[in-house]
């Protein structure tokens, strides 16, 4: 049975496009027959995934997500990439942005993103999704496909303190539109770990959510080389396979899977 993760913060630059793509890649490793998708306007996941120019796509998610509007048969494998690291691709670009302000007058506008992901499902073990960085529709339209989300934080107050009203909005999405959506885990990123603030931070959080919400035991430090891979469009097993990036990567995959 398929399992649908949206990588969700509506922070910026806290790791989640770095978290989708390592993450992805890691169980593709294993075995997993894994789709990423791509929910933000920028295209990050796919430029990360080495598409340099996704604005010159020809079908992307913004694509997809008109043919369920217009109840248009897509075809097998419409606007799917083939990731050379083992994964499959759904891209995004700009055109995202005008889907998402043309969702407002949709019908079960929050639906449509699941609707696309009930007809692939039975082709992968995992679907990640990489969220934008905003509460926006496409975002709820994560929310809503999603089975559970990993929210990615840095060891920071002010990515900390944007936790309790992310975990509020996924409270209502799972009363009002998904009430099988859980919370996978609180994932730390970019985390200095010899710092007594970083420390204080994720005991904080630790004993604040920890309780209800697990967090990951797998801490990805901050490193140069993992900043390094979007630009070379690659995944740390690829551009660092041996480094410690990678192995926490390989820690948060066994921790993901150890829940099948």
């Amino acid at each position: 049975m398929c399992k649908v993760i949206s990588v969700v913060n509506q922070k910026g630059g806290v790791g989640k496009t770095t978290t989708t793509v390592n993450l992805g890649v890691g169980l593709a490793k294993q075995g997993k027959r894994v789709l990423l998708i791509d929910a933000d306007p920028q295209g990050s996941l796919t430029i990360s995934l080495g598409e340099r120019n996704p604005d010159q796509l020809s079908e992307t998610l913004s694509d997809v997500m008109e043919c369920v509007i217009n109840d248009k048969s897509l075809p097998e494998n419409f606007g799917l990439l083939r990731s050379t690291e083992g994964v499959d691709l759904m891209p995004a670009n700009i055109e995202l942005s005008g889907t998402e302000v043309g969702l407002f007058n949709v019908m079960s506008r929050e639906y449509v993103l699941k609707s696309y992901i009930d007809s692939v499902s039975k082709n992968y073990d995992y679907i990640l999704i990489d969220c934008n960085s905003s509460l926006g529709m496409v975002t709820m339209n994560a929310l809503t496909a999603a089975d559970s989300v990993i929210i990615p934080i840095e060891a920071a107050y002010l990515s900390v303190k944007g936790l309790q009203q992310l975990i509020t909005t996924l409270g209502r999405t799972k009363k009002y539109l998904n009430p099988n959506l859980g919370i996978e885990g609180i994932v730390f990123t970019k985390m200095v770990g010899r710092t007594n603030y970083a420390k204080e931070i994720k005991s904080m959080v630790e004993e604040i959510y920890g309780k209800n919400v697990r967090v990951f035991g797998a801490v990805i430090p901050h490193s140069v080389r993992a900043a390094e891979t979007s630009a070379e469009g690659v995944s740390i097993f690829r551009h660092d396979p041996r480094g410690k990036v990678a192995a926490a990567y390989k820690k948060l995959v066994k921790e993901v899977l150890a829940d099948e």
